[in-house]
């Protein structure tokens, strides 16, 4: 029964200490990529968070909490404008590769160097694979 114990306790405190260095992580990345403080705010944060980390931590977070929420939420919405302006950039793609196959056969076509029959079949092929 005694180890049963032990092993929450040694379970209690291996969270705490994987939570206390995710915490301490988060706050050096938030405050290096904060534009806002310069040069000296972040020397200045770095010394604190290692000569006193557990209160440093907690200050930060108190201090400056609602800024790092307002980063992280911007630095999301900025990878989501970048992730579905790719999506538009590679969808729209394929529908002017279309285009651009049936007006490369109709050029073709004018100069007589396919006959109808050809550009009709290219013409379904490109807006086969669109």
């Amino acid at each position: 029964m005694n180890s049963f114990w032990d092993f929450l306790v040694w379970l209690f405190w291996f969270y705490v200490i994987i939570a206390c260095i995710w915490i301490f992580i988060t706050v050096f990345i938030d405050i290096f990529r904060d534009n806002t403080l310069n040069g000296w705010g972040k020397a200045l944060w770095v010394l604190f968070l290692v000569f006193l980390p557990f209160l440093a931590a907690f200050i930060y977070l108190i201090a400056r909490g609602r800024g790092m929420a307002e980063r992280n939420a911007a630095r999301a919405a900025e990878v989501q404008a970048a992730n579905a302006d790719y999506i538009r950039t590679v969808a729209g793609s394929s529908s002017s590769s279309t285009a651009a196959e049936i007006e490369k056969g109709k050029q073709l076509l004018d100069s007589g160097a396919i006959t109808q029959a050809e550009f009709d079949s290219l013409k379904a092929k490109a807006l086969q694979g669109a």
